[in-house]
């Protein structure tokens, strides 16, 4: 373990590979499947420990790989028998982007040590120590390493100082994880700001204060990150993540090869065999051959000086890539890069990562699409409320201001004080489809797409299988034949465009929906249906904004609303965002279920 190693000079190396590495690069697509076959020769290597799990790792295998993320790490355990197994946890907020209660950090902890995590790194979005101390207690409790993680930040200019992320402020910050039982303190730097003197001095000065072990994380995002690391070992780090060179570099961790290769001889040497490493390698970069396209991400390919100005960590531009490309917007990238520095200062400078750089980001994506601060997720009215810790600098006048006072946290109460015990009541709400505690966790954490995978996982609902484009015989229109008295009706704005697949082949279909309003009935109106068939006007209609999934309709057929009040539920870009209704009246039409997902522009409701 890190605490104990067998020589103080040596240089200990932790792999990312089957976590962070595709996370930054690949928005974490990575099959366990595809890992599996490397697993063991990799715990061959002698790595420090592994970084298999966490992250965004859990909810990518739930939401789009139809994978149990638990199933995946007891796989791993299985095959990696001699080299510790680390996560990344986000504090009160797990794995999840929202603080849980303390009984779900409790048993979640719990049971990520049952199946197999032996080495728990844990942080916080704002470095707010009160956020840390149930998941703190809980890994004491199950006698694992606790290692706590410091968020590295800078304010403006790209270097340590400043008004807030001054030397000082990490010191007192690493002082205080220390006493709260640190078993290990690590400096995350999740977006590759670290410069190389920065990290000499940072870890020099630590290294005065801390009796504990020290790691440095960095992403390789600005170009800095190798040198950095180097920095950081001669100023006696004792561990520095990194990750084999398919999965390395660009977003992604420093490669493991160059850096082992640069200690050779030193007196810091790793003691790692270049041989079998350059084995694992090969063998990986055969394995993503089928992921190239996942690979080949504008932005995630190249060093991106700028991000010492928007910040955004290595998983979180991949994601937000992703996310413009299902917007189809991903012309607007720079535009939103350049948003999102005066988005973070509105909010107090808060350092970057999950979940306040999703936040962040996809606030950012919003306010390009829909104006600035016109749409804020209900994350974000938590975070101004106080609900996620206390920023690191003031929080804008013109946001706050938005904000009942009488619902903004006192700074003295720790957040997940406020929050009720959630297992109870996740066990009874599926206790029909399972009563395994790590699906009724996985449920806990995702709600929505969390059902929606144990009901496939259980089958009670298909696996959707997605064919691939190049296998489907070139699209043939779909004709309908009208009688030549007939009249093509007019297009309206909702018209749609969708692929009907039938045996092998599919079809180009236009659909447009068409309207009843409530006068149409005809035993009010007298009149056939189909003489008052009408578009409706706009401003009765409630669009999705973006593509994402109904999480919850707050309404039913028939209620009387107010303008203003919350229809629905909206999750997009892992941000739950209250879409309101456009006018007072009835709801007339409720288009879509709890679950269903949707496209931007899609009518959700017809208020009449």
């Amino acid at each position: 373990m890190l605490n104990n190693p067998e020589n103080k000079n040596t240089v200990k190396f932790t792999d990312t590979t089957f976590r962070d590495g595709h996370q930054s690069l690949m928005a974490t697509r990575l099959k366990t499947a595809d890992m599996e076959p490397i697993a063991e020769l990799m715990d061959s290597i002698g790595f420090h420990s592994m970084e298999v799990w966490g992250g965004a790792t859990f909810d990518v295998a739930t939401r789009y790989l139809t994978e149990d993320p638990w199933d995946r790490l007891r796989r791993f355990k299985s095959l990696i028998k001699s080299t510790p197994l680390s996560m990344l946890l986000r504090g009160q907020s797990l794995v999840g982007y929202r603080n849980y209660a303390d009984d779900v950090v409790e048993k979640f902890i719990e049971r990520s040590a049952h199946n197999g995590i032996d080495i728990f790194r844990v942080f916080d979005a704002l470095n707010d120590e009160r956020n840390l101390e149930k998941s703190t207690s809980a890994i004491k409790d199950v006698s694992k390493h606790l290692q706590l993680a410091i968020c590295y930040s800078v304010t403006d200019g790209g270097s340590m100082g400043g008004p807030i992320y001054t030397l000082d402020y990490f010191i007192n910050k690493a002082k205080s994880l220390e006493s709260m039982g640190a078993d290990s303190i690590c400096i995350k730097d999740m977006a590759g700001l670290l410069s190389p003197f920065d990290a000499y001095n940072l870890f020099s000065e630590l290294k005065k204060y801390i009796k504990v072990p020290l790691q440095l994380h960095t992403h390789y995002t600005s170009g800095m990150a190798s040198m950095s690391a180097l920095k950081a070992i001669e100023a006696g780090v004792d561990a520095v993540d990194a990750c084999l060179s398919p999965l390395a570099l660009r977003t992604s961790q420093p490669a493991i090869e160059p850096l082992v290769m640069s200690l050779k001889n030193h007196f810091r040497d790793s003691g790692l065999q270049l041989e079998l490493i350059h084995q694992a390698s090969d063998q990986l970069e055969s394995i993503l051959k089928k992921y190239r396209q996942d690979l080949e991400m504008p932005r995630a390919s190249i060093i991106d000086a700028k991000v010492l100005s928007h910040q955004i960590p290595g998983g979180m531009i991949s994601n937000l890539i992703s996310q413009l490309k299902e917007l189809g917007a991903l012309d607007k990238l720079e535009n939103v890069l350049a948003d999102i520095p005066s988005t973070r200062k509105d909010l107090g400078y808060p350092p970057l990562v999950t979940p306040i750089s999703q936040m962040v980001g996809s606030q950012s994506v919003s306010n390009i699409l829909n104006g600035k601060y016109n749409m804020i997720s209900s994350q974000l009215q938590n975070y101004l409320k106080g609900m996620y810790g206390k920023p690191p600098a003031k929080v804008s006048d013109d946001l706050i201001n938005g904000v009942d006072p009488k619902d903004i946290l006192n700074q003295d109460t720790r957040p997940a004080d406020l929050l009720k015990p959630e297992i109870t009541d996740a066990t009874t709400t599926i206790k029909d489809i399972t009563t395994d505690i790590d699906d009724i966790l996985t449920y806990t954490l995702y709600p929505t797409t969390g059902m929606k995978f144990l009901r496939q996982k259980h089958g009670l609902d298909p696996v959707t299988k997605v064919e691939k484009e190049e296998q489907l015989e070139k699209p043939t229109p779909l004709i309908s034949k009208i009688d030549n008295n007939s009249q093509l009706p007019t297009k309206s704005s909702s018209v749609k465009t969708f692929n009907v697949f039938v045996e092998g082949q599919y079809f180009e279909v236009e659909v447009d929906p068409v309207y009843n309003k409530p006068s149409t009935n005809p035993a009010v109106t007298g009149k056939p249906e189909s003489e008052e068939k009408t578009e409706i006007p706009e401003g009765d209609i409630l669009l999705a904004p973006m593509p994402g999934t109904i999480s919850k309709y707050n309404v039913q057929l028939g209620d009387q609303i107010s303008k203003g009040n919350v229809v629905l539920i909206l999750e997009a870009m892992k941000m739950e965002n209250a879409l309101s209704a456009p006018k007072s009246g009835i709801v007339t039409e409720i288009s879509f279920k709890d679950g269903d997902m949707v496209s931007k522009g899609d009518i959700l409701a017809v208020i009449s």
